[in-house]
């Protein structure tokens, strides 16, 4: 018994480094889907029952139908376990319209809004695939007002 509890208490640390790097994945592959312009892509790695799912879902949607995204994060904390982490996360987004609605060919385009600010997410496990269950704030993803 002694040398099980070792040998799972050993293992600790891997697991949560294992989390913690699969989270930075997470991350990586939501400011990817953002910057390809593919909003499916990013809110793919929400719950859909999360609060908020809605109006992400709109905002997102609009943000790729009118602009070109640049899109960056940059994880200031994540704590927690195999199961469940909170993350603050400094988001950077560059806003710039689209002219011939080609995402490649508009890249030229000037940056008409750049925004940055500290987010709050609750990330879990569901089987082996992290998803997103809390988003604070979410309107940071809302288009610019005209």
């Amino acid at each position: 018994m002694t040398r099980r509890m070792l040998l799972v208490s050993s293992l600790a640390p891997l697991l949560r480094a294992d989390s913690a790097q699969q989270i930075r994945d997470l991350f990586g592959a939501m400011t990817g889907s953002l910057s390809a312009c593919n909003p499916q892509g990013f809110l793919g790695v929400f719950d859909k029952a999360m609060p908020g799912y809605q109006r992400l879902s709109i905002n997102v949607n609009a943000l790729a139908n009118e602009f070109i995204i640049e899109s960056s994060v940059d994880l200031k904390r994540d704590e927690g376990d195999d199961q469940k982490r909170r993350i603050e996360a400094e988001w950077l987004l560059t806003l710039r319209p689209h002219e011939t609605r080609d995402c490649e060919n508009d890249r030229q385009a000037a940056a008409i809004a750049t925004r940055e600010q500290v987010l709050n997410f609750t990330a879990a496990k569901q089987g082996r695939r992290w998803i997103i269950t809390a988003l604070e704030p979410v309107d940071f993803f809302a288009p610019p007002a005209p």
